[in-house]
């Protein structure tokens, strides 16, 4: 909050705010927030279920070259076929001889090729369905985690660094989309080729299809290990990444103040701690990490080893042919790949699941300021606002900073409001704008609570200038126009009632020139009389301004007043209510309302007040130097 509502402004170092559903140290196990990703592939069911059939079809042509190796074996061995069907079909011309090589033997060879070929395509086709479904899916849950946000009351924003945020709505929000697009194609491709494998297996060898199976049920309680301690060691790599980012964004925003006081150590000092956690809560995941997928690697081992030493047992029974046994071993290869990419993949859903809670703790955020069930539009225009008996202090502070507030305008009338730092000038624009709410008392509209109207109906009647004028990187004209569509000559008219047109006319590219980010191309005054503009042009009936005149000279602001104010010029249906430090800015206001401490001790007219030799006129004597205290 600004320094003028008497905000407890603690500068934090690298300590990054947090939701508290990212400061739970339980262990957890994959699915508690990851899962959430399912509602969003709903939507795109088609192109689901189009990447689990081709990726099926994928598995079965990945298979079957290896049946036909094992069967080329046998023949190869014995000139015979071991089924009567695959004899009859491959003998009975369907290959035609080239070369040296018979029909038969031709024939095994064009087998493998059209599988791979077949592979290819519906491989490709696969993950093309899943990695466009996987685009889809991020878009949405950015934007519901974005809207959810913007959503958000102002005092949320009070406590958490912005930096952190755009972390979890970039990163963390693209992590989802690796766990969508690659871990679910991965998924199903390991489940697929173990269903598959196994079947193929159990089908050409029961005993030895249970031999190499059996070893791999010690991959669960390694499985479960592994999950319930890396992924709180992930949430905290996310954190640290969304740390760094914070506080390389308040940097560079700040880069003239971190040069003046020649803070670079510092801030080089800053950002290194925080990455620093990054690097220590990474090296700790990676130890585990790498305690568990050695552990796939002796399971292999051992599946492979009993394979192989059962395997002539197996086949002096006849149980199992020689190809076939070629055959039980390359399948058996195949399936090391889905063992090594489960460890992979666990690795990845556990970064996921870092990255989901973080994620969906922002799109379940409820904002505390929000309509009514009730709520109506605001039709008409303000033609009234009151403030009845207000009082309000900021979630952070047990101290009001408005005690009883109360006062009225109406169409037409300018209303100023001074007091000192902190008195709660600026807190009154706010609960105008139901940036917040008070804890007492009513504000009304045209006679009616402000809480009975939508928010955005009573905003839309509203034109807001803070202390603080924020311009957006883009042209004059986008900031201008904000929001909103506008013509030239609607543009031209509020820049030249904001005392703006003078210099943008000579400026190159007029309206279109570029401001930079925050308008840092631009002085103080002109990004004021910019922002006035923007409120200006949506003609408002209520004007708010926030120290709107704190970077103007003196000349430029009595331009400025008289083309607001100055006789025929005076919107007579428009309520305006400035606050402002320097005195000048509202000496002709219709009535003066002085704040101490939040309560307002005198009000009235510029010479009304002057007569009374209280707090406005002590100011006003000071400001224009007729005394020194």
């Amino acid at each position: 909050m600004s320094d003028d509502d008497g905000g407890d402004f603690r500068f934090s170092g690298s300590e990054i705010s947090k939701d508290q559903t990212d400061s739970d140290d339980e262990k957890q196990v994959v699915g508690r927030k990851i899962w959430r990703i399912v509602p969003y592939l709903g939507k795109y069911w088609k192109r689901v279920f189009g990447g689990i059939f081709t990726n099926g079809i994928a598995r079965a042509f990945d298979l079957i070259p290896f049946i036909a190796i094992g069967m080329a074996a046998d023949y190869y061995r014995d000139g015979t076929f071991t089924n009567d069907f695959i004899e009859k079909f491959v003998s009975s011309g369907s290959f035609p001889a080239f070369g040296p090589m018979s029909s038969i033997e031709f024939g095994f060879g064009f087998v493998i090729v059209i599988c791979f070929t077949f592979l290819a395509l519906f491989q490709g086709l696969s993950n093309q369905l899943w990695q466009s479904t996987a685009y889809m899916a991020q878009h949405d849950i950015r934007m519901d985690a974005t809207n959810s946000l913007m959503n958000m009351e102002a005092s949320y924003f009070e406590t958490r660094q912005s930096g952190n945020l755009m972390s979890v709505l970039s990163a963390d929000v693209a992590q989802l989309e690796d766990i969508i697009s690659d871990a679910s194609t991965s998924i199903i491709r390991l489940i697929m080729t173990f269903v598959t494998a196994f079947g193929i297996m159990f089908w050409m060898s029961p005993t030895l299809a249970l031999i190499l199976f059996a070893p791999l049920t010690l991959i669960v309680p390694m499985v479960i290990w592994f999950s319930t301690r890396v992924q709180r060691k992930y949430r905290k790599t996310r954190e640290s990444t969304g740390g760094i980012v914070a506080i390389l964004e308040n940097v560079l925003s700040g880069i003239t103040v971190v040069q003046a006081y020649n803070a670079t150590n510092f801030e080089s000092a800053r950002i290194g701690r925080q990455s620093g956690d990054y690097r220590d809560q990474s090296i700790d995941a990676a130890f585990v990490r790498n305690r568990f997928i050695p552990g796939i690697y002796v399971v292999a081992g051992l599946s492979f080893g009993l394979l192989v030493s059962a395997g002539g047992w197996v086949m002096a029974s006849g149980e199992i042919t020689v190809g076939q046994f070629v055959t039980f071993l390359l399948i058996s290869t195949r399936m090391t790949m889905p063992m090594f990419i489960l460890g992979l993949l666990l690795n990845q859903l556990q970064k996921g699941e870092a990255a989901s809670k973080r994620v969906f703790a922002i799109v379940d955020l409820e904002p505390s300021i929000y309509d009514k069930e009730e709520a109506k539009k605001l039709d008409g225009p303000i033609t009234s606002i009151s403030f009845e008996n207000v009082s309000f202090s900021y979630p952070t502070s047990e101290v009001n900073v408005l005690n009883g507030i109360s006062f009225k305008a109406t169409s037409g009338d300018f209303i100023g409001v001074m007091g000192h730092t902190g008195a709660g000038k600026s807190t009154i624009l706010k609960l105008i704008e139901r940036f917040y709410e008070p804890q007492s008392g009513e504000i009304l509209i045209n006679g009616i609570n402000i809480n009975d109207f939508s928010i955005k109906s009573v905003r839309e009647r509203i034109g807001f200038v803070s202390q603080e004028p924020f311009l957006f990187f883009g042209t004059l004209r986008e900031n201008i126009s904000y929001a909103r569509d506008a013509n030239d000559n609607e543009i031209k008219s509020a820049l030249e009632t904001a005392g703006a047109w003078d210099f943008i006319s000579k400026l190159p590219d007029g309206i279109d020139t570029m401001v930079g980010d925050r308008g840092v191309m631009l002085s103080g005054g002109q990004r004021a009389r910019i922002s006035l503009a923007r409120a200006l042009l949506n003609n408002p009936d209520l004007l708010i301004l926030d120290e709107a005149s704190a970077a103007l000279d003196a000349e430029t602001e009595k331009r400025i007043q008289q083309s607001l104010f100055g006789g025929s010029n005076r919107d007579k249906k428009r309520i305006t209510i400035a606050v402002a430090h320097r005195l000048a800015t509202i000496r002709n206001s219709d009535e003066i309302i002085a704040l101490v401490d939040g309560a307002i001790v005198e009000r009235g007219e510029h010479n009304q007040l002057i007569e009374n030799n209280n707090v406005y006129a002590s100011q006003w004597l000071i400001q224009t130097g007729e005394i020194d205290s």
